[in-house]
């Protein structure tokens, strides 16, 4: 009777011990696995912030220069050089410039003011004077209006296309950079949550599998 207590005894112990041997290499396992999980979304977080600078940040692609009442267009082209172009048109009314992106970059098309069409107003590139639109099905015109006082007004665009119309009140003309890309951003649907739900068997059989091969 002692001896089949004590055998009883023993399996106990070795069950509990095995049980516990199992927890842990299970708590193990799963710790393994998140911290793949979080170093994957570390990578992703990294990525997401680059686009997200990228869809942000603001480059100056023209500038409107308002003196003695005159309205001069500053622009630099595809090749580098910057031109200054003059226009017969009144700062003090609504100043359009109009912008055609096409093949993904952003270009400046003509300047008018609000009493005169569009068709009518000062062509800045004679390429885009009549655009074909259908050669380029992406392709999109943009617009940035406001009436202007003496100063230099900075039009600036974002990665994704958004265009900004500011008074600069430095003495020195803005870096204008050529025609700049213009990028499409996806949304981002996925949460940390989802990411980081319940532990899939094909993880544990990876995490595993890793672990056999490595020693």
């Amino acid at each position: 009777m002692k001896k089949l207590a004590f055998l009883l005894t023993l399996l106990a112990l070795g069950g509990l011990a095995a049980l516990t041997g199992w927890r842990l290499f299970q708590s193990d396992l799963e710790a393994e696995i998140y911290r793949a999980r979080l170093e994957a979304l570390a990578g992703d977080y990294g990525h997401l912030r680059d686009r997200y600078n990228e869809a942000v940040r603001r480059t100056a692609v023209t500038e409107l220069q308002v003196a003695d009442g005159r309205l001069t267009v500053a622009i630099r082209d595809a090749t580098g050089a910057e031109r200054l172009i003059e226009t017969p048109f009144d700062p003090r009314r609504e100043i359009y410039v109009d912008f055609a992106i096409l093949d993904g970059r952003l270009w400046i098309r003509r300047v008018f003011d609000a009493d005169t069409p569009p068709n009518e107003g000062l062509v800045i590139d004679p390429g885009l004077a009549e655009v074909d639109w259908s050669s380029d099905p992406e392709g999109f015109g943009k617009a940035a209006y406001r009436s202007l006082d003496e100063g230099r007004w900075v039009v600036s665009v974002s990665g994704d296309g958004s265009l900004g119309l500011a008074w600069s009140d430095g003495e020195h003309a803005a870096e204008l950079s050529p025609p700049p890309p213009i990028r499409s951003f996806e949304p981002i649907e996925e949460s940390v949550d989802e990411r980081l739900d319940a532990i899939q068997p094909g993880e544990v059989v990876r995490s595993i599998y890793a672990r056999l091969t490595t020693r």
